[in-house]
């Protein structure tokens, strides 16, 4: 497998708003993973760029991206305000769902979205407003319940995963679960935290998220 090395790309969300992200396109790829990261964390996030090079290892391009600009995440810093905003959030998914779909490289391609924390929550809500465009989700130690209403209306599958021993979280995905109507799975890393710190979990999570997207973008109708 050949993969190309991360391109610094900007995603125009509005003429006002480009958004920093890091696009990788392996050879032959059928399928894109969007990065929607946490609460408080960026495109530059050690888990999820781990989860990216797994995917890049099997064939899957990702864009990671950061969902505020430089001066909104300045702000938020102080407020704490737009990382808990999943409105907000996830309207710069779909934003860069619909750059993504605007692109010779990547139009082509089946997406996938993964999201952790509260960007799990944007991820969801971002697909259920654009259904013909996304093809598979993962969520990653994600705030999938934040989605609310939008739950019912995903009409793609989606994995949830969640640590073990995050307690909190795993009831919060459990009530999320049973909302989703489309194809779904929840899967509990044993031993594991709400950051996958502990040794191997992360890389538990990966080849989930790399399992789960392999079926489900490789040669997916959209």
């Amino acid at each position: 497998m050949t993969l190309s090395q991360d391109r610094i790309v900007h995603v125009a969300i509005d003429p006002a708003v480009q958004l920093e992200g890091a696009l990788a396109i392996p050879a032959g790829a059928e399928g894109i993973v969007l990065f929607a990261h946490g609460s408080g964390s960026s495109r530059h996030s050690p888990r999820n760029k781990f989860v990216a090079h797994t995917l890049n290892q099997g064939g899957i391009a990702t864009l990671l991206i950061d969902l505020l600009t430089a001066d909104e995440e300045k702000v938020d810093m102080r407020t704490r305000h737009l990382r808990f905003d999943i409105d907000f959030l996830a309207e710069r998914v779909a934003r860069a769902i619909d750059w993504l779909d605007r692109r010779a490289d990547t139009q082509t391609l089946n997406l996938g979205l993964f999201g952790a924390s509260t960007g799990a929550a944007a991820a969801l809500v971002a697909a259920a407003g654009r259904p013909h465009k996304v093809s598979a989700i993962v969520s990653r130690g994600g705030r999938p319940d934040l989605a609310a209403a939008a739950l019912s209306e995903v009409e793609v599958p989606t994995l949830l995963i969640v640590g073990g021993n995050d307690a909190p979280v795993i009831g919060l995905n459990q009530q999320a679960l049973a909302q989703l109507t489309a194809m779904k799975r929840l899967e509990i890393v044993p031993g594991a935290t709400h950051l996958f710190e502990e040794p191997g979990k992360l890389e538990a999570v990966a080849e989930l998220a790399q399992e789960w997207f392999a079926t489900h973008l490789s040669g997916a109708e959209v």
